[in-house]
C-alpha cells in the first residue's frame, strides 16, 4: 500500500537535518577553538623554554671568559700602560720625554681601539655589549685626550702637565666610560652568578650599604657594588675592584673600622683610597683565606696579577 509523506514529516525531516548540521558545525568549532588554545598554549611555553635557555647562555663562563681576553685584557694592558707612563711623568724625571711619552700613549690608544672595534660580543649579552661600546669610547677619549696635549707637554712640568690632563674634559669622559664599562662587565659576572645560584641576594648599588648590609653580600655582589661607587666618584685607578673589595673585608675584619668609628662601606672606601690602601694583587694574595668558598667565574683576574 502506496503512504504518502505528510507536510509533518517532511517539515520533521528537515528539522532533523538543520539539527544534525548545526550538531556537527558546533563540534568542528569547538575544535578549532580547541586546537587554537591548545597552539598557543605550547607557543608560549617552547617561547619561554627559548627565553630561559637564551638569558642562561647570555652569560656563561664561556661568554665572559672570551669577553676577558678579546675586550677586557687589550683595555687592561692600555690602562696598565696609562698609569706606568703616568707615573714617570708625575716622578719629574729630567730624561722623561713628555710629548714622547703621551704620543706613545696615544699610539697604543689608537692601536687597542683599532682591534676592538674588530670585536663582537652577542645581542643576547647586552651588558657585555654595552661594555665593548664604553671601553671603545674611552680608548677613543684617550687617544684624543693625548693628541691634544703633545705639542706642549715639554713646556710644562710633570705636576702641571698631569693637573691640566686630570681636568681635561675628555679624560673626565675617558675614564666615565671606562668605569661605565668595567661595571658592566661585573654586573654581568653577577647575572652568570644567577644562573648557579637562582636565590643569590643583590644589592641596589646606587644605596649605601652599612657594615652589616655589606657582610651579608656574597663577593659577586661585593664586587659590582665597588664599580658603582668607583663610577660615582670618577676613581680610575690601577687595581681591580676585588682589591678594594678585599681591603675593606680585611679593615673590618681587624677592628679598625670600629676603632675609627666608620659605620659604612663608603666611608671605608673613602679611607682607603685616600691613604693609598689598595694594590692591584691584593685579591689574588688573600683569595685563599677570605673567600674559598665563593662562587667565581674563572677568570683570570680572579687568579692571577695581570
Amino acid at each position: 500500500m502506496d503512504k504518502r509523506l505528510t507536510r509533518t514529516d517532511y517539515l520533521f525531516a528537515l528539522m532533523f537535518i538543520f539539527m544534525l548540521v548545526c550538531i556537527l558545525g558546533a563540534f568542528f568549532y569547538g575544535l578549532k577553538i580547541g586546537q587554537e588554545k591548545s597552539d598557543q598554549k605550547y607557543e608560549k611555553i617552547l617561547h619561554a623554554d627559548k627565553a630561559v635557555a637564551q638569558e642562561y647562555g647570555a652569560y656563561d663562563q664561556q661568554v665572559l671568559v672570551s669577553y676577558y681576553h678579546t675586550i677586557f685584557l687589550p683595555f687592561r694592558e692600555f690602562q696598565n700602560k696609562w698609569f706606568e707612563l703616568m707615573s714617570q711623568i708625575e716622578a719629574g724625571n729630567s730624561t722623561v720625554d713628555a710629548s714622547a711619552v703621551l704620543k706613545e700613549l696615544s699610539k697604543l690608544a689608537d692601536e687597542k681601539y683599532t682591534a676592538l672595534q674588530s670585536k663582537n660580543m652577542p645581542a643576547t649579552s647586552p651588558l657585555l655589549v654595552q661594555s665593548h661600546q664604553g671601553y671603545l669610547k674611552s680608548l677613543k677619549l684617550f687617544a684624543d685626550t693625548l693628541k691634544g696635549y703633545q705639542s706642549k707637554a715639554n713646556g710644562l712640568s710633570g705636576p702641571q702637565l698631569l693637573d691640566a690632563i686630570q681636568k681635561d674634559a675628555y679624560f673626565v669622559e675617558a675614564k666615565t666610560q671606562a668605569l661605565t664599562a668595567q661595571k658592566n662587565y661585573f654586573d654581568s659576572i653577577v647575572a652568570w652568578n644567577g644562573t648557579i645560584d637562582p636565590d643569590i641576594e643583590n644589592f641596589d648599588p646606587n644605596n649605601n650599604a652599612n657594615l652589616d648590609q655589606w657582610r651579608a653580600m656574597n663577593l659577586n655582589v661585593k664586587n659590582l657594588y665597588i664599580t658603582a661607587k668607583l663610577l660615582k666618584n670618577k676613581s680610575f685607578a690601577p687595581f681591580y675592584p676585588q682589591d678594594l673589595t678585599i681591603r675593606i673585608d680585611e679593615f673590618i675584619a681587624s677592628g679598625e673600622a670600629k676603632k675609627l668609628n666608620v659605620n659604612d662601606v663608603n666611608q671605608t672606601m673613602d679611607l682607603l683610597l685616600s691613604t693609598n690602601a689598595v694594590r692591584s694583587g691584593d685579591f689574588v694574595k688573600g683569595k685563599a683565606k677570605w673567600y674559598a668558598n665563593e662562587p667565581l667565574p674563572q677568570l683570570p683576574f680572579f687568579s692571577d696579577v695581570t
